[in-house]
C-alpha cells in the first residue's frame, strides 16, 4: 500500500571505460587523464571524439561553449535566492571512473551516451527549498501534501483499510549486512509528513532553514506553480551543477575532499548502521552549510535528492545520441523503469545525506537517480527555476 520511493534509495555508480589500443585496463582518474593528452588518437572516452575525450578530462575547451547573447546577465535581478545560470552548450552525462569505491558494482548506464546539450539561461533556486518557504506555501494556499493525505481504496485496491494511513518513508539505521535488501533501512511511518519527519512526536521548530523533505514530485510542482517558477529539466538541474567546470566527477572539481575539507552532507561511517557525521552533519543538514559551486548554488550535492520535471526512462541518453546537439531537451513523453515496470518515476539529482560510497556515490556529477512520483521520504526536497521573461 505505501507510496515507497525505495527507488531513490538505490544508488549507483557510473563506469568510465577506456577504449585504447595499447592498455585496456581499468586506470585511476589522473592516469586517465595523461593517457588522453599523450595519446589523443588511440584512446577515447566511449561515446566522445579524441578531442572531446581530452575536453572532457581536462576541463575547459569547448566543453562549455556559450555565446553573448544567451549568456548576457539579465540587466534587473529581481529574483530574490536565485541565482542567474548563463546556459550554453556542454556535455551531458556521466563517464566515471571505473574502481574509485564499491559504488562500481552496482554499476548502470542509465547517464550514457555522454552527448552534448544545449540551454537557454535560466535563474535557479541558490538553495533547496526549505522548511519556512514551504510552510509560506501552505499557509497561502491550504495546501495539503500527498504524505498527509489518506490513501484511497481507489489508488491502492489490495491494500486492507487498516494500512489505508497517511504517512510517508522514513530511513531507520540498522546494523544490516545485507546491502542488496533496501528494505532493511526504510520503513513506513504512520503520521511522518515535512511538519513531523519522523513521525507524529517530532517536529521542525528552529529548523526553518533546513531543506524541506516529504514532499512528493507532486506536492513540489503544485510549490513552484505558486511561486511562479518551475521545476528543473534534468538537463538544466546537471548544467547548473556543473558550475561552468567542464569533465569533473563532483560539482567542485575532481577530489572528494581538496585539502582534507568535506565539501557535501553525505554518509560517513558504516552503511546503513552509523553516519560519523565527520563532515559535520548526521542526518539531514540547514542550507548553506558548504561552499557554493561556480554558479553560487549551494548543496547542490548531497544532503537532500532534488527533484527534476522529467519522467525517467534507462534508455533516455540513447534515444538523443544521434543529434548533434540537442536544444533545451525536456525529458521523454513518459516514464519506465524496468526495474518497476509498474511505477511511474520522476528524475531525481544530486544524492542525498545517505549517499556513501560502500552503497551509494549519486552526489557524483552526472549520475542519475529516480522515484515514483506520489512517494515521499525524509531524503528528498527540491529546488526550483524560472525563465527569463520574453520582451
Amino acid at each position: 500500500m505505501i507510496r515507497l520511493n525505495l527507488s531513490a534509495a538505490a544508488c549507483f555508480f557510473f563506469i568510465l571505460i577506456i577504449s585504447c589500443k595499447e592498455n585496456n585496463n581499468a586506470q585511476t582518474a589522473e592516469s586517465i587523464r595523461q593517457t588522453l593528452v599523450d595519446n589523443a588518437v588511440s584512446c577515447t572516452v566511449i561515446g566522445l571524439t579524441p578531442q572531446d575525450s581530452i575536453t572532457y578530462m581536462q576541463e575547459g575547451g569547448k566543453e562549455f561553449k556559450t555565446t553573448i547573447a544567451n549568456t548576457a546577465k539579465p540587466t534587473i535581478n529581481n529574483e530574490q535566492g536565485m541565482v542567474w545560470i548563463p546556459g550554453g552548450e556542454f556535455s551531458m552525462g556521466s563517464v566515471n571512473p571505473v574502481g574509485m569505491s564499491d559504488g562500481g558494482k552496482e554499476a548502470m548506464n542509465d547517464a550514457r551516451p555522454v552527448h552534448r546539450v544545449y540551454l537557454n539561461g535560466f535563474y535557479m533556486d541558490e538553495t533547496e527549498v526549505t522548511n519556512a518557504e514551504f510552510a509560506a506555501f501552505v499557509k497561502a494556499t491550504g495546501y495539503v501534501t500527498v504524505a498527509e493525505r489518506k490513501p484511497t481504496k481507489e489508488e491502492f485496491p489490495n491494500a486492507r483499510d487498516e494500512d489505508l494511513i497517511a504517512g510517508s518513508i522514513v530511513f531507520t539505521p540498522t546494523s544490516t549486512s545485507d546491502l542488496n535488501n533496501h528494505y532493511d533501512w526504510w520503513n513506513y511511518v504512520a503520521g511522518a509528513n515535512w511538519k513531523h519527519p519522523f513521525g507524529p512526536n517530532s517536529d521542525i521548530k528552529g529548523k526553518d532553514n533546513f531543506p524541506v523533505v516529504h514532499v512528493c514530485w507532486e506536492d513540489a510542482a503544485a510549490y513552484a506553480k505558486w511561486a511562479g517558477k518551475r521545476l528543473p529539466t534534468e538537463a538544466e538541474w546537471e548544467f547548473a551543477a556543473r558550475g561552468g567546470k567542464a569533465g569533473a566527477m563532483y560539482a567542485w572539481g575532481n577530489q572528494l575532499k581538496p585539502n582534507g575539507k568535506w565539501m557535501a552532507n553525505i554518509y560517513e561511517g558504516k552503511f546503513p548502521a552509523y553516519d560519523e557525521g565527520l563532515d559535520g552533519f548526521r542526518g539531514i543538514a540547514p542550507v548553506k552549510q558548504f561552499p557554493s559551486n561556480g554558479y553560487g548554488l549551494f548543496d547542490i550535492a548531497g544532503n537532500v535528492w532534488e527533484w527534476c520535471s522529467d519522467w525517467y526512462r534507462p534508455d533516455y541518453y540513447q534515444t538523443l545520441s544521434g543529434e548533434a546537439v540537442v536544444k533545451n531537451p525536456k525529458g521523454p513523453e513518459d516514464g519506465y523503469d524496468p526495474a518497476e515496470p509498474g511505477e511511474k518515476k520522476k528524475v531525481q539529482r544530486g544524492g542525498s545525506f545517505l549517499c556513501t560510497d560502500q552503497y551509494c556515490t549519486r552526489y557524483m556529477i552526472g549520475s542519475r537517480g529516480k522515484g515514483e512520483y506520489r512517494s515521499a521520504s525524509n531524503h528528498v526536497g527540491f529546488r526550483c527555476v524560472k525563465d527569463v521573461p520574453v520582451k
